[in-house]
């Protein structure tokens, strides 16, 4: 490898290893232990990154967007550089495929340059100016100028299912370090090599930027304890986090007791409910095979994997039920990311099947061991559904629940039950939809993305995008973490009054020399003042 993994924390452009206690990750293919060992990061580290972060906050926040997107461009031409390597890396670390690998490192490239393309154009600054008044009566009205800026130095929690997309060089760090942000990464402890490798890219795109110092730094421990002291450190502003309910719930407390509170933006997980209007029951629509092969993709380790499935009583159910669970049960064993994923999703699957009411529709594979686990679907009539809170939880694997209702009003009194998602996915005919209005209404309330008529796994990386949803699927609905809104999560806005024009910003200026769009006076031109 170009970039040896050292196993030591990623310190601005340095790095260091005072930490005494060192781990291992393993390759789930193989059970056995990768080459390296990663040194604990102690108190000290931690201080010395959020420190280096403060400093670069005061320069990098005042750099022109032309020289951030530079600076992400250059990150991402390194991450495709070393594409041979990472992907060497990844797969040893998560025994996911090449192509999923290769795949996932080429979203993770196409994000750093659609946040690179949001910070050169200082669309998120969302500019407004209300010039003064002088004459008005009976008092005279100011020049007030508003605009986004930056938070400050950012820590994001590295997922432990998106070694690429949503870890050391995901869109958490992309999206803070658009607008200005220094980052500070808390590597997966599952993927901490796959995490310095691109952290080390990061590092030889910042040189090569010229970026300041402390502009990205990456720590890595194997406990709970790291992600608490960088929570509670005073220089950190907020805090990107993708993973468990209870992480992030702990995360949140930790930021809500601090001295200065401090957003958390956790996502936490989802059951993605689907449901099959009786036209979708059909088996010529194919949604059974589809939604197998949903269930079961990644071995069903995505946010995004429809666990919860929902239809009406009748024969059409009943065949899409059986075809459904026979497709699963087509798909053999797949290797899961982790023995202690893979041990929970088996634990809770079984959980799941002795729960009272509910018939295993799929068999249990003799080839499953501690990383291999097979996809499962299990039925339960909406009444034992609605009086169980077990059966709402999220099972992280190839699983999922089919709910029997007895009609449309059963139907929508189940869902009144399913807490906040981030998805909510709808199946039938054109006629369906136009009288289900009720039922898209509270689909809507509960999600953060609905869908008609396709599945919910896969996430588009656009402005339109919305990955987030009411609680517990995020602490925050109103923040997306994939697309480009993600940015607004890092931002916060501050009014100018009578400022003299030498020392507004450059997006507040008269001449507007950024040429970006404004609302000046209630109206939105690019035109100067």
């Amino acid at each position: 490898m170009q970039y040896p993994i050292t196993g030591h924390q990623l310190l601005g452009f340095s790095e260091s290893s005072l930490g005494k206690n060192t781990f291992e990750t393993f390759n789930p293919q193989t059970g056995a232990p990768t080459p390296w060992k990663f040194c604990e990061a102690t108190d000290s580290e931690v201080h010395m990154a959020m420190e280096l972060a403060t400093r670069a906050f005061t320069t990098y926040r005042d750099m022109p967007g032309i020289r951030r997107a530079e600076f992400l461009r250059a990150i991402a031409a390194e991450l495709e550089q070393q594409q041979q390597d990472l992907v060497s890396v990844y797969m040893q670390e998560s025994g996911l495929p090449e192509g999923r690998a290769r795949g996932e490192l080429g979203r993770t490239t196409g994000q750093l340059r659609a946040f690179a393309a949001v910070a050169e154009s200082a669309s998120w600054m969302d500019v407004r100016i209300d010039t003064a008044q002088p004459d008005r009566t009976p008092l005279p009205k100011p020049d007030i100028r508003k605009c986004m800026r930056p938070l400050g130095p950012v820590v994001v929690f590295g997922a432990s299912n998106f070694p690429f997309a949503f870890s050391t060089a995901g869109g958490d760090t992309a999206s803070a370090l658009a607008v200005g942000c220094p980052v500070v990464v808390k590597g997966h402890p599952m993927h901490a090599g796959t995490s310095e490798a691109v952290g080390r890219c990061i590092q030889l795109a910042a040189r090569k930027t010229a970026m300041p110092e402390g502009v990205f730094s990456q720590l890595q421990g194997s406990g709970t304890v790291l992600g608490g002291a960088l929570v509670r450190h005073p220089a950190t502003k907020a805090v990107g986090f993708t993973g468990s309910k209870a992480g992030g719930l702990a995360l949140a407390r930790l930021g809500a007791e601090r001295g200065e509170p401090i957003p958390v933006f956790a996502e936490m997980g989802s059951i993605n409910p689907v449901v099959v209007l009786p036209s979708a029951t059909d088996p010529s629509q194919g949604w059974a095979k589809a939604y197998a092969q949903s269930v079961t993709l990644g071995a069903g380790q995505f946010c995004t994997n429809p666990g919860l499935v929902l239809g009406i009583k009748g024969p059409g159910w009943n065949t899409f039920s059986a075809a459904l669970a026979a497709e699963v049960d087509a798909v053999g064993s797949a290797c899961m990311l982790h023995p202690k994923i893979a041990a929970q999703y088996q634990v809770l699957r079984s959980d799941f099947f002795a729960q009272p009411g509910v018939t295993q529709m799929t068999s249990i594979s003799s080839d499953e061991d501690d990383t291999q686990a097979k996809g499962a679907v299990a039925l339960v009539s909406a009444d034992a559904f609605r009086k169980n809170a077990g059966l709402k939880r999220e099972v992280f694997g190839p699983f999922t629940l089919l709910v029997t209702c007895e009609d449309q009003e059963d139907l929508v009194r189940t869902l009144n039950t399913v807490e906040g998602q981030l998805t909510a996915s709808l199946l039938g005919n054109e006629a369906e939809l136009e009288s289900a209005a009720t039922l898209i209404s509270l689909l809507g309330d509960k999600a953060g993305r609905l869908l008609v008529n396709g599945v919910p796994t896969g996430v588009e990386v656009c402005p339109s995008m919305h990955h987030g949803g009411p609680f517990p699927a995020t602490t925050d609905a109103r923040f997306t973490s994939v697309g480009t809104d993600a940015v607004k999560r890092w931002i916060r806005p501050l009014s100018y009054q009578n400022l003299p024009a030498g020392v507004l910003p450059p997006a507040l200026k008269n001449d507007n020399p950024l040429g970006i769009l404004r609302m000046v006076n209630g109206q939105m031109t690019t035109d100067p003042i």
